[in-house]
């Protein structure tokens, strides 16, 4: 590319990013997936560690966020990055996927899950107190504090019982179609804007000021994946999941244990033939190794 063609290119991802953060961190209103926000961000990087010269001080790699007059709380740095997962939408993608993985590593064991659609946040607890919560914000450097709000989700454990000095868990806020519907309601019994869909609703709860509408909104919570730990020895995911549910933490639900691409895809499948029955919303199934 010549120049020209750079700036260009630059130009539109800068705008393209700006306009999703409004609509996400402003308006509640999401149009693209995790993944398809960190495409954008990762090839505005590319660009800028090689083209120095052309990064600007009102470039989102040098900010975070939207303007969000409405954000809970600071920004924070992530002590592990908060990633977001690679779609694949065909049954071929799948199989690549764990053909790829026992290439590189041989026999492995596979977890398949429901993909919950919220907000990812991430739950710091220290010597056994739950100390803070982070969301995503641009899920490698920092989120937003957003502690006070979480407090009041029902889901989220206050104390351990099992406690490691340090213990990081990431998972998914969301609302129930019932806790949905009765929002809207309030909402427009109070002549206020209703919600979209019940992603955008806890993520626009979640941000809150007022951690009493928060509490009155009744957010939940599945947990999905332990980030970090210290002073414990966790060898696998599974362990992982045992280790949060004796401390009372709820976990992805129906979750399976797979061996072979034939098992992994019967349990995709299982989940969709389910989906439309859960009291929550999905946007697909992840598959992880165990």
């Amino acid at each position: 590319m010549d120049i020209s063609e750079i700036k260009a290119e630059l130009a539109q991802l800068r705008k393209a990013i700006k306009y999703h953060n409004k609509k996400y961190y402003d308006d509640d209103e999401p149009e693209i997936s995790d993944y398809e926000y960190d495409k954008l961000m990762s090839r505005l990087k590319e660009l800028e560690a090689e083209y120095p010269e052309f990064i600007t001080a009102t470039s989102p790699t040098q900010t975070v966020g939207g303007t969000a007059r409405r954000t809970a709380g600071k920004l924070v740095a992530h002590d592990v990055p908060m990633l977001s997962l690679q779609d694949v939408f065909s049954k071929a993608e799948v199989e690549d996927f764990v053909n790829d993985v026992t290439a590189k590593l041989g026999e492995v064991e596979f977890v398949v899950e429901e993909k919950i659609d919220g907000l990812s946040l991430a739950l710091r607890y220290r010597n056994g107190e739950f100390e803070q919560a982070i969301t995503r914000g641009d899920g490698t450097i920092q989120g937003e504090d957003v502690t006070e709000n979480a407090r009041v989700i029902v889901d989220v454990v206050q104390k351990l019982v099992d406690a490691p000095s340090y213990f990081e868990i990431r998972g998914e806020v969301y609302m129930t179609k019932k806790n949905f519907d009765a929002t809207n309601a309030r909402q427009e019994k109070l002549n206020l804007k209703t919600f979209a869909n019940p992603r955008n609703c806890a993520a626009g709860t979640l941000r809150q000021l007022d951690s009493r509408i928060v509490a009155e909104r009744n957010l939940s919570m599945f947990v999905f994946n332990l980030q970090k730990i210290e002073g414990v020895e966790i060898a696998s995911h599974i362990a992982a999941y045992d280790f949060m549910i004796r401390n009372g933490i709820k976990i992805i639900h129906n979750y399976r244990v797979c061996k072979t691409f034939d098992e992994i895809w019967a349990a995709i499948e299982n989940i969709g033939s389910y989906r439309a029955d859960l009291e929550y919303d999905i946007d697909g199934a992840v598959v992880k190794k165990f």
